[in-house]
């Protein structure tokens, strides 16, 4: 039963969430001129994006834009094994070399996304898993210890393991070949050898819909609760937060404010917000809206608001890891790629412009 001092958490978080201004500040800008604030300037807490590391190089608007912004930097996908180790007994660190000189000329933390994932295993280590279980254990440990000692000190946190659970409802994703050759324990496994690797990096478990699904989400509480209870070093859960326009607020704060509980930082990792819904498979996209109107913007813009509000009120600030944008403008979004469906999930649009959402984000951290 919620204790009356949780009703009146969300009850206030459902009530500071509703004052906003509707406009949309957006002044005029050329190529090479940015009017609107820099978020990290005005920002509590660390504030993120992902990036593609060699479109990025190639774009100097867009490189403009994130020194502005974002004191944090996530890759979006440069730092996964099947980048940096794509042969077997071939680490190639050449673009985390680079990302790490990025990050020290311009003062950003570092994450690192992620060590083990199944979808970014590369597919020679699920070959030689099959024929030999016996070497994933061992391969697993030297690749982490190997990566993570390599950057030791200088990539802040890691998310350890990337969608351990199964995309909808309880339990475990059974269809990974960590899971098929080492079971459950694989993901405690990375934990410690993370640990291992540095002492000081924060250790988080990450995952989607965890703020929706309340079955996924109460599978991974009680696995956190376990790690905790047997000390394995995990030290924040991975809120990735692709959520839609409909989710409701309520479940929103509901899900934080039990994660908070468990005394551990909180990161909302991937934050993107659609207005159309997929069924969260690759092609998966349901086109529901064809257009972007100046409603839709004007809503987007609150929804953007009440999720910064929302962290800043239910997480203690000494457990605010920071939020990172995935991908912050419509143009380069996932999204469009992934589910094969047009959508404007950003606080930037095609034109490298700030949308209402910019200043939705705005508003909530100042």
């Amino acid at each position: 039963m919620r204790s009356s001092r949780h009703r009146a958490i969300i009850g206030f978080i459902l009530s500071i969430a509703l004052p906003f201004s509707a406009g949309c500040a957006v002044q005029n800008q050329s190529a090479n001129v940015i009017e609107e604030p820099a978020l990290r300037s005005i920002s509590p807490f660390p504030i993120g994006s992902s990036i593609r590391y060699l479109p990025f190089q190639k774009d100097l608007r867009l490189q403009s834009l994130q020194k502005l912004h974002f004191s944090s930097y996530t890759a979006g996908s440069d730092m996964k094994m099947h980048q940096v180790m794509p042969m077997e007994n071939s680490f190639d660190f050449s673009v985390v070399d680079s990302i790490v000189q990025h990050t020290e000329d311009y003062e950003q933390r570092l994450f690192g996304h992620n060590l083990i994932w199944h979808s970014s295993t590369p597919t020679w280590v699920k070959n030689k898993a099959k024929k030999n279980p016996e070497w994933l254990a061992s391969f697993m440990r030297e690749y982490i210890h190997e990566y993570v000692g390599r950057y030791r000190g200088k990539v802040h946190g890691w998310d350890v393991v990337n969608e351990g659970l199964k995309t909808a409802g309880s339990g475990y994703r059974t269809d990974s070949i960590w899971y098929e050759t080492l079971g459950p324990q694989y993901i405690e496994m990375a934990f410690r050898y993370a640990h291992e690797a540095d002492p000081d990096a924060v250790l988080f478990y990450n995952d989607f819909n965890l703020e929706r699904d309340l079955d996924k989400f109460e599978s991974m509480m009680s696995m956190v609760g376990d790690f905790q209870s047997r000390e394995v070093p995990i030290s924040g859960i991975g809120f990735q937060m692709h959520i839609r326009m409909d989710i409701p607020n309520s479940i929103i704060a509901e899900t934080l404010k039990r994660a908070a509980d468990t005394g551990l930082q909180i990161h909302l990792s991937e934050v993107d917000i659609i207005f159309n819904t997929h069924d969260d498979s690759r092609g998966g996209g349901i086109q529901r809206f064809d257009t972007l109107t100046p409603e839709m913007k004007v809503a987007q813009k609150k929804k953007y608001y009440d999720l910064v509000t929302i962290y800043r009120t239910v997480v203690p600030e000494s457990q605010q890891y920071g939020i990172t944008f995935w991908g912050f403008n419509d143009r380069d979004t996932w999204i469009r790629r992934f589910f094969d469906m047009q959508d404007w999930p950003t606080i930037y649009d095609d034109n490298l412009a700030p949308k209402p959402a910019f200043w939705g984000v705005v508003e909530a951290l100042n």
